[in-house]
Parts: structure tokens; sequence; C-alpha cells
């Protein structure tokens, strides 16, 4: 497998990232009569694992309520970086607690709106063709299990689902074979895209993603144990001026919701009754 595909497929996906919130960033300044953006479409920055059933439930809440949403998706550290660069978010979603800790310090988010929404879980996947069977135990040697070939991941030290699995690898003492056989990528999606095309024989994502693409596989599953709760926090953004904003956050709150999060494979954490 050629490493270069691995890097070019890693920079695509970031750069089409990166082209999507400028241009979100025009279109406030597009719009007619100097109006913001916010004034026709609600902003939501989320966690690309989210994409599937976030794409599902805004849909619905748009159809019921004549109201507009956009989003955005992109690795969770990503998008924290952009609303501290003004970008124009009113919903930030993240994959884990520490990127809205960030935004929190930094004075991005309404704490009172914060709260800690879906959990979700972390599997080890492989092309759907391939017959592997895979232990996940101590001592197991993934290392052996990938030969010359890339272990497919969000890079270890910033994209949420890359520092859960560098945790439970560690906990389970296959990293120190390992580290030098990632393919660490800009977001957990980008990991399962080369994993879905053949281009790395085995990736570390969550349930969602696996369950999302029907060209993998889940050959194994991550003990909770080994790596911390998985968490999604979402919040509304200081800077918000949308009104529709906090209604939408009902929303995604609320058992309306809840099947759109549940048949992607996420778990609720907290519900709020019925939103609008």
């Amino acid at each position: 497998m050629n490493g270069s595909i691995i890097d070019r497929a890693g920079f695509i996906v970031g750069a089409l990232a990166r082209v999507l919130l400028i241009g979100l960033a025009w279109a406030s300044l597009a719009l007619p009569g100097g109006a913001s953006a916010q004034a026709r479409d609600v902003v939501v920055f989320a966690a690309a694992s989210l994409k599937n059933a976030l794409d599902d439930a805004a849909a619905v809440w748009m159809r019921d309520t004549g109201r507009r949403v956009v989003a955005s998706y992109a690795a969770s550290n990503a998008l924290a970086k952009q609303i501290e660069a003004g970008a124009p978010a009113d919903i930030f979603f993240s994959a884990d607690p520490d990127w809205m800790d960030y935004a929190a310090s930094k004075g991005l988010i309404r704490p009172e709106s914060r709260i800690s929404l879906l959990g979700n879980s972390l599997v080890l996947i492989a092309p759907k063709e391939s017959a592997m069977q895979v232990e996940l135990k101590p001592g197991f040697d993934l290392a052996a299990l990938l030969g010359s070939q890339r272990l497919a991941m969000g890079h270890v030290n910033a994209v949420p689902a890359g520092k859960y699995g560098k945790a439970a690898l560690e906990h389970l003492g296959a990293w120190a074979g390992v580290r030098d056989k990632v393919a660490q990528t800009e977001n957990v999606r980008a990991a399962l895209l080369l994993v879905s095309r053949g281009e790395a024989p085995l990736g570390v994502v969550y349930k969602t993603d696996a369950i999302s693409d029907p060209n993998v596989a889940i050959v194994a599953t991550f003990p909770e144990g080994s790596h911390p709760p998985i968490v999604y926090p979402v919040a509304l953004t200081k800077d918000s001026a949308h009104p529709d904003a906090a209604a939408l956050l009902a929303f995604l709150r609320s058992d309306k919701a809840r099947p759109f999060f549940e048949k992607q494979g996420f778990t609720l954490l907290n519900k709020a009754g019925s939103g609008s």
C-alpha cells in the first residue's frame, strides 16, 4: 500500500472541510443588505462522526418548523479552533469533553447550555470482505496483524477518536508495536474512508462510523474500560445571535431526535422531554 495515498486522502478531506468553513464565512458577508447568515440558517459545527444522525435529525426539524440548518463537519479540535478564530457557528457539538472544555476556557460557549448528550463505543474495522477475527485482550499482537501495512486512525494527539484509540491500545499493550504504523487522519471519517477503500487493512473508529459504511466490517469492539468514556457534549456558542439556535438544541435533546441517534449506534446520556 502506498503511504502517499493515505496522506493524500487525509489532506483532501481536511481541505474540503476548510473550504466549507471559508464558504460559510463569506456567505455571512454576501447576504443582501449586510444581513448575517444567522438570520437565515442555524449553523452547527459538529464532529464528523455525527454526520449521518445529525443530517437526518436536522432534516426533520427543518421540515417540521420551516427553519433552516447548515451543518459543518470536521474533527472536534479543528472546529473548536475555527470557532475561536471567529467562524460563524451557533452550536458546537463535540466528540469529546476535552475540546468542549477548551471552548469553555476560551469563553466561546454558553456554559449554562452545555449538556453531555451522547455516548459511543470504539471498534476495530476491516474491509467488508476481510475474514479477519480479532480478540482485543491485553497482549494481543496488532502489529503482526498489520504486517507491513498501516492502521488508520484519527490524529492521536488531537482528534477525539484517535485519542481514545491510542488510550485503548496503550491499555491493551499494543501501542508500542504499532505507533510507527499508524496512518493519522484529520478526522475519524477520513480513517473510515481509508479502510472502506481498502487502502488500510484495519482502522480504529467509532461504532457509529462503522455502521454508516457498508464497505467495512467490525472485527472487534474495544472493552469500555480500555479508554475514557466516549461522551459527546453540545452547547450554544457565546456569540450566537440566532433566535432559532436554542430551539434546535432543545430538539436535539428531545425524544423526537432520539431515534436518529440510536439508529446510528449512539446511546443517549441525557433526555429532556419533547422539543419544538
